[in-house]
């Protein structure tokens, strides 16, 4: 059976020229988690997530970026899945921080103990949502692997992430799970 790779985007959704965009026309194993309120990250993303993994057939990789790498955290830490596999966490917002945007506050806590699963924190140098010190200590307290992006921003489309071969490398060699080229698709 084919292992699912469950996109779960952040804040406002992730657009059209966005990285995560890209992977799930490209890949037949690739879906999106759809919220019903994108601008407002709660505990109810946590809970939609639940109910997708609890619906997808076969193995699993999370692959959340920004308020969507939180969520994946957030559900991480208080659920256990073994058809979960792996996590992939790319520019998790600090929704801790003091500087963090008035809209995504509503998502805090973030987890500070280790996430139990297979995972990897991307993160960059100069993120504005994430600073580098703080992106060093999830990782340690959430026992991720990481890969540290010079430059990158918030790895998005804003930071010039729209299609992202290096990254589309980095979760299959990660994971060891092949993502799958769909048919007629670039």
């Amino acid at each position: 059976m084919t292992t699912t790779y469950l996109i779960v985007p952040g804040y406002t959704n992730s657009g059209p020229d966005h990285w995560q965009s890209f992977i799930e026309k490209k890949y037949s194993n690739v879906l999106r988690i759809l919220q019903d309120d994108w601008n407002s990250p709660s505990s109810l993303w946590v809970k939609r997530l639940n109910q997708v993994i609890a619906v997808t057939r076969g193995d699993i990789v999370l692959l959340g970026h920004s308020c969507g790498a939180v969520t994946v955290a957030q559900w991480a830490a208080a659920h256990s899945c073994q058809r979960v596999k792996s996590l992939i966490l790319v520019a998790p917002a600090d929704v801790d921080a003091e500087t963090a945007i008035e809209p995504i506050r509503q998502q805090r806590s973030l987890p500070t103990s280790r996430l139990g699963y297979s995972s990897l924190l991307i993160h960059s140098d100069n993120d504005e949502h994430l600073s580098l010190t703080r992106a060093r200590i999830l990782a340690e307290q959430w026992g991720c692997e990481t890969r540290e992006f010079s430059g990158a921003g918030h790895i998005h489309t804003a930071a010039g992430y729209g299609e992202w071969p290096e990254g589309e490398s980095l979760f299959e060699s990660f994971t060891g799970i092949n993502l799958i080229k769909a048919e007629g698709r670039d």
